[in-house]
C-alpha cells in the first residue's frame, strides 16, 4: 500500500482529435509517479496498457521538454525517462500544469493531461479515483482516430455488413455516449510492471 501523505492531485485527461471529446476526472495521490499515473489514466480511459506510452512535461529545474515512460530504443529520438522512478510531484505543479500523455505509438493516442488542483486527502475517499468524465473511449488496437471512427458507424448500423464481425471482435455493442465512474475499475501498477517486464 502507498504511503498517501497529506495531498491529492485532480488531473482531468481529455483524448485529443475526438469530437464531443472524450475526458475524465481523476484524483491520485502525490506520492504518485509517472507509471502511477499511466496505470490511472489507463484504468480510467479503460485501455488494455500493453503499448508503449509517453509523457512529454516541462521540467521546471531546467526548463527543458522530458520525456518520461518506457525507454525504447527503436522509437525514442530522446532520452526518455523511466517512469517507474519519476515522482508526479516533482514535475505538476500549479504553475506547471500541463503534460501531454501518448498511449500506443502506432494508434498514437494523444492526450492532454491537465493538473487542476491540489486538494487535501479525504480519508473517506479511496486513492486513485475517477470523480468525473464523459463518453466511452475507443477500444485498444481499433486504429487510431479513423478507425475508431469506422468503428462507430459499423456499430450503430446493424444492417451493415461488418457489424455481426465487429461485435465478435469487441465482444458486445458499442455504445459511443456511455460512460460511468462506478464502473471504473483502478488496475494495480505493480502489477501492470510486473506484467510489462519493464521494471525494476
Amino acid at each position: 500500500m502507498k504511503k498517501m501523505d497529506n495531498q491529492v492531485y485532480q488531473f482531468k485527461i481529455a483524448l485529443k482529435g475526438i469530437s464531443p471529446q472524450i475526458w475524465r476526472r481523476i484524483q491520485v495521490p502525490e506520492t504518485y509517479t509517472f507509471w502511477d499515473l499511466h496505470v490511472a489514466i489507463q484504468s480510467a480511459m479503460d485501455w488494455g496498457g500493453h503499448h508503449l506510452h509517453e509523457f512529454t512535461i516541462l521540467n521546471p529545474k531546467t526548463g527543458e521538454m522530458d520525456e518520461i515512460g518506457i525507454p525504447n530504443e527503436d522509437f525514442d529520438e530522446q532520452e526518455v525517462r523511466e517512469g517507474w522512478k519519476v515522482k508526479i510531484a516533482g514535475y505538476f505543479s500549479m504553475t506547471n500544469k500541463k503534460a501531454v500523455y501518448l498511449y500506443d505509438f502506432g494508434d498514437y493516442w494523444e492526450h492532454s493531461v491537465v493538473l487542476e488542483k491540489i486538494l487535501p486527502i479525504d480519508p473517506k475517499t479511496r486513492y486513485p479515483c475517477c470523480i468525473a468524465g464523459k463518453r466511452s473511449s475507443p477500444p485498444d488496437d481499433v486504429g487510431g482516430i479513423p478507425g475508431f471512427e469506422e468503428f462507430v458507424e459499423i456499430m450503430k448500423d446493424p444492417s451493415h455488413e461488418e457489424h455481426d464481425e465487429m461485435v465478435e471482435w469487441y465482444c458486445d455493442e458499442f455504445d459511443p455516449e456511455a460512460f460511468d465512474c462506478k464502473d471504473v475499475t483502478f488496475l494495480d501498477p505493480a502489477e501492470m510492471l510486473r506484467l510489462m517486464n519493464a521494471g525494476p
